[in-house]
């Protein structure tokens, strides 16, 4: 697998870039999609807000009451803006439809770096198995970019290139007066995006090695509760430190294959905004797990003297 590549962004900048986790997650107040309509607005607003904040659509999932979508990006403060835009993009279209205000508050957006194989390779596998949370099977729900993996490459995607829509046209279809004259993407029938045309493929299929049955045994053999603290539960929530120190621990044996007591300052100060971005966590917690001074800690982050 190739888990960093080169890759042509959309402001036209070729580097190399990694993939990320991004997750909107909603509560029972929170709902996210009400309506079908609503599935496919998510999905648009997944590709405009990626072009818009210059990072690439690997695949996603809109379910009722939170989203994922991983995304290629080259650095993490890009995937994290990416997230944010993604809420507030959906909140203001939410709130325009219902008439409801600050209902999305309760909704988190958030980043995860997937920073070795397995985290990938797991992570671009529960992202279409949340289908399963809506009732639907993997290879049939409308709203997940499963459809663009493994397809017949000989076959002509048919579609309306939204390049072509007039302005009337894409504010009614797309929902946005963003310049799309340049981008693929297609629409179906039914005016909702075609996943190939959006998605980056190759990079998805390669993490398969180019072959479904490795995709459904990996589907397959998937904990899915076990990810879904991965990459929901735990950045959310504070941990102890006993708890927080195995996170850390485990990042380190992941990054550098050394006990985390061992790491010298260099490796500490290239750990450290890795924690800081994807775990709800403090100076002080930081400073105590990798035994570091905390005004160092706060110098490293580049915190003013307030923020802890």
């Amino acid at each position: 697998m190739n888990r960093i590549v080169s890759r042509k962004l959309p402001s036209g900048d070729i580097r190399n870039v990694q993939p990320y986790h991004i997750s909107l997650k909603g509560t029972v107040k929170a709902i996210l999609c009400r309506e079908n309509e609503d599935y496919g607005i998510m999905v648009k607003y997944i590709a405009v807000c990626a072009r818009r904040k210059n990072v690439i659509v690997i695949i996603y999932a809109v379910v009722s009451n939170h989203c994922h979508v991983a995304v290629l990006a080259a650095t993490y403060q890009e995937a994290y803006d990416y997230a944010q835009e993604l809420k507030k993009n959906y909140a203001q279209w939410f709130q325009t439809k219902y008439l409801e205000k600050r209902v999305l508050q309760g909704v988190d957006a958030q980043a995860l770096l997937l920073d070795n194989d397995w985290y990938v390779r797991n992570a671009l596998a529960y992202i279409p198995r949340n289908a399963l949370d809506n009732g639907s099977p993997v290879d049939r729900y409308k709203w997940s970019g499963y459809r663009a993996m493994f397809a017949d490459k000989s076959r002509k995607v048919n579609g309306l290139p939204v390049c072509k829509f007039t302005r009337r046209e894409q504010d009614r279809v797309m929902h946005t007066r963003e310049d799309l004259k340049d981008v693929p993407w297609l629409v179906d029938s039914d005016g909702d995006l075609i996943p190939e045309s959006f998605c980056d493929v190759e990079y998805l299929e390669q993490v398969f090695n180019h072959d479904p049955a490795f995709w459904l045994k990996t589907i397959g053999s998937l904990n899915s509760s076990e990810m879904e603290e991965r990459l929901i539960e735990a950045p959310r929530r504070m941990l102890q430190d006993s708890e927080f120190y195995k996170v850390a621990a485990d990042a380190a044996d992941r990054w550098f294959e050394a006990d985390i007591s061992q790491l010298p300052l260099a490796k500490k100060l290239r750990l450290l905004p890795f924690l800081w971005h994807t775990q709800k966590t403090t100076v002080n917690q930081l400073a105590r797990t990798l035994g570091m001074d905390r005004s160092a800690v706060k110098k490293a982050l580049r915190l003013p003297p307030k923020d802890e």
